[in-house]
């Protein structure tokens, strides 16, 4: 099973390192990443999270919120939208054949309307409170102007589902598909899940915004960016299920107990996304194009 890394589209939030640590001043806007996967299934292309999409980058307020569109500052790119990318590596759109989410909010569902005719799996929770658009902040991270494909969504329980590494899970998704798995994860958003992926060495598991920043993973002293923790608590649906989730992530990034590795990564940060992907956030997937194919 091949997997490739995608960042599809950057945000670029004023504060610059009391968000992504690494930017040299405070004056100046940081980097945070769109980290979604590509996955080379039996059944066809599996895109992991969508990132922005072209309609996004087309008419950004027509689609999105100021409120966010002002604090986070987009950087929208159309080559940098995971349509974009995986035509780079040789693919369409129809060969994309299931998209599994995450959560609901702006940052990774954005490119839904980019692949019409592919299954979008998620929890069923998730999709339940979003609709619903209770408070303000709902209505500006959940954007139905990017949900033009719910014909197609398919929506998955964890009652008396599998196990994965002693976390619930809806594995599998479909009777091919069992090297993929849904992993409940709430507290960023009720229905929000991690999504975990077999390799030959082990497994990856694309934590999403479960936490934001690498350090929050130190198993003796997590800590995280100020700009970041804010945001977190600023988003947070159920803020003891998000630290209850992040501990046990800890003992995943630990190895406590696991035959075989398990390499965790959240959905933004960048510095996780260079180390695993083997390149600029800021580049496309089609400059290392053979490499990433040689990688997993």
């Amino acid at each position: 099973m091949r997997v490739h890394h995608l960042n599809c589209i950057s945000s670029c939030p004023l504060g610059g390192k009391l968000f992504d640590g690494r930017t040299p001043s405070l004056l100046r806007r940081g980097e945070l990443t769109c980290h979604c996967l590509l996955v080379e299934s039996d059944e066809g292309l599996v895109l992991i999270d969508t990132g922005f999409g072209l309609r996004d980058v087309a008419d950004p307020r027509g689609r999105l919120s100021a409120f966010f569109l002002v604090m986070l500052k987009p950087e929208f790119r159309e080559e940098m939208t995971a349509i974009r990318q995986i035509e780079r590596l040789g693919f369409s759109a129809e060969d994309v054949r299931h998209i599994v989410l995450s959560h609901l909010d702006f940052d990774h569902a954005g490119g839904l309307d980019d692949f019409p005719h592919a299954k979008v799996h998620m929890l069923r929770v998730e999709r339940d409170y979003a609709v619903r658009q209770r408070t303000w902040l709902d209505r500006q991270r959940f954007r139905p102007q990017q949900w033009s494909t719910q014909q197609n969504w398919e929506f998955h329980d964890t009652t008396g589902g599998d196990r994965w590494r002693e976390f619930e899970c809806v594995k599998p998704l479909t009777q091919s598909m069992d090297d993929i798995a849904l992993v409940p994860l709430g507290g960023h958003t009720f229905g929000h899940a991690g999504i975990a992926v077999r390799k030959d060495s082990g497994w990856l598991m694309l934590a999403a915004d479960a936490y934001f920043f690498h350090t929050e993973m130190d198993v003796e002293r997590p800590r995280c960016t100020p700009g970041l923790a804010l945001y977190q608590w600023m988003m947070d649906k159920d803020r003891v299920a998000r630290r209850w989730n992040q501990a046990r992530l800890r003992g995943l990034c630990a190895g406590d107990n696991l035959s075989e590795r398990v390499d965790v990564f959240c959905s933004h940060d960048p510095i996780e996304f260079e180390r695993i992907a083997g390149r600029s956030a800021g580049v496309p997937a089609e400059a290392f194009k053979q490499r990433a194919r040689s990688r997993v």
